[in-house]
């Protein structure tokens, strides 16, 4: 009974692990393409012709996988694992997610506010009026300007908390 594909396949595994070094003079690197040649000859094992030579068919697919990976990195350029350089300027997501949370949980406690409070909070907080300015626009006293944007600042304030 004539050796399948896998027993010969094993069998040049210390040859392709050389050859590989040679091309790669990387040992993580030569183990990987090793292994994608494997896989590749496995999925297109009925490619082989039985009497030929089965090394000659091994290399040409782990020179050939290896060429190929060379091509690619030519049109990709280099490529670096980010989590290695811990040092690199970048927003943070996960900040700006809490941002907007954060955010929508005050327009939602500013939109709970009884109508003269946020009158009050926008036109001194939002449009930067000054509390006279406020007062005349809405037509009360200036401490009332003061009384109720100190209340709806302590109602956002509970509520924002709360959240």
């Amino acid at each position: 009974m004539p050796p399948t594909v896998g027993q010969e396949m094993v069998a040049m595994l210390p040859r392709l692990r050389r050859y590989a070094l040679a091309l790669c003079r990387s040992a993580t690197q030569a183990d990987d393409l090793v292994q994608a040649a494997c896989v590749r000859a496995l999925a297109n094992a009925a490619s082989w012709t039985p009497g030929t030579r089965f090394d000659a068919w091994m290399f040409r697919i782990l020179r050939n996988h290896w060429i190929d990976g060379l091509r690619r990195s030519r049109t990709e350029g280099p490529t670096e694992d980010v989590e290695e350089h811990t040092s690199l300027v970048g927003e943070n997501g996960e900040a700006r997610v809490m941002e907007k949370l954060v955010l929508g949980d005050v327009r939602r406690a500013i939109e709970a506010l009884p109508a003269e409070q946020r009158d009050v909070l926008m036109l001194v907080c939002v449009e930067e009026m000054s509390y006279q300015e406020t007062a005349d626009i809405l037509g009360v006293p200036i401490g009332t300007v003061m009384s109720r944007l100190s209340r709806a600042r302590k109602r956002i304030q509970d509520l924002t908390d709360a959240a």
